[in-house]
């Protein structure tokens, strides 16, 4: 088992354009997190460059992008998806200890 890393590339003018689709957005990133789907996410940087979202399932991360307003308005310039081995932690998909 693995996690999937969803990692967004934010346009220039993210914060000045996100408010007209931040609450759909954030109700599709909810839906997901309540569908056990979505374990974690939002934006990364000072002032916000990218946005990381972690998933249960390849699928779950393809959906949530192909749903996202922030990425059909441009918010997003592209998006990248990669597995990711967790093995540390409480959440971790496949925990080693020494």
């Amino acid at each position: 088992m693995t996690h999937w890393l969803l990692r967004y590339r934010f346009a220039p003018d993210y914060l000045e354009r996100r408010a007209t689709f931040r609450a759909e957005h954030l109700g599709i990133a909810w839906e997901a997190a309540d569908a056990g789907t979505l374990i974690l996410g939002g934006a990364a940087g000072d002032p916000p460059d990218e946005g990381l979202l972690v998933f249960t399932t390849r699928e779950a991360a393809e959906a949530f992008a192909g749903a996202d307003p922030y990425v059909a308005a441009g918010l997003v310039l592209d998006w990248t998806l990669k597995p990711w081995t967790t093995v540390v932690g409480a959440l971790a998909a496949t925990p080693v200890r020494p």
